[in-house]
């Protein structure tokens, strides 16, 4: 299987079919077709079955698929099989929701540090781990094997701070920051930009108003 050709919005839609294929799993679903798979997720059938054969197809022609396998295979596609270390630089409103949200550690998503340049919040607790200074990550990385960083920080600062975290090993970046990050090649970066997410909300809203005034 080369993954190379792969495009983004294949993989893309592939937390979205883990995520359904998890609920009928739960439900007791053992086996679904492309066409069932299609009605739930409001994807057509050929998609799902086009997204599908880029890793190999996961089925058997007019057979369908099974739930628990195809759950499976797609979460070690998204490295889920995998446990990742993880530390939050920016221990402000949302850097601390974040790190409450429980779900990240089921998928495997371990937060080992959060850290501030805030004097303010040292020793503050986000769900018993306590906000260090910026000054002790370096280190921090090295003896806890952290391969994520999540930046939820002004973006004044994220491009240095990036820099900082790539030339200790950080091999992947969650970017709140609204700046885009360049970094060295084979150094992940997912940026996160609520705002364009709320503005593109706003424009849908906008269109579907104007085509309901012209009906």
């Amino acid at each position: 299987m080369d993954e190379k050709g792969i495009s983004q919005a294949v993989i893309g839609r592939l937390p979205r079919y883990f995520r359904y294929l998890g609920e009928l799993r739960d439900e007791g679903v053992e086996r679904i077709s492309s066409q069932e798979l299609s009605e739930l997720m409001h994807v057509t059938a050929s998609q799902i079955r086009q997204d599908f054969n880029n890793f190999g197809g996961f089925g058997q022609q007019g057979y369908g698929y099974n739930v628990e396998y195809l759950y499976r295979e797609i979460g070690k596609l998204l490295g889920l099989d995998k446990t990742h270390h993880l530390i939050i630089i920016g221990a402000g409103n949302l850097g601390q929701a974040l790190g409450n949200y429980m779900n990240f550690e089921r998928r495997g998503f371990i937060l080992k540090g959060i850290f501030d340049k805030n004097p303010d919040l040292y020793g503050r607790k986000v769900r018993g781990i306590e906000v260090q200074p910026m000054e002790m990550i370096e280190r921090f990385v090295k003896e806890n094997d952290v391969d994520i960083a999540v930046l939820t920080i002004p973006k004044t600062g994220a491009v240095a701070v990036a820099e900082m975290l790539v030339a200790n090993g950080i091999k992947a970046i969650w970017n709140f920051a609204h700046v885009d990050l360049n970094v060295p090649e084979g150094i992940q970066v997912e940026n996160v930009h609520l705002s364009d997410s709320l503005m593109k909300l706003s424009y849908n809203l906008e269109r579907y108003s104007r085509m309901k005034e012209k009906e």
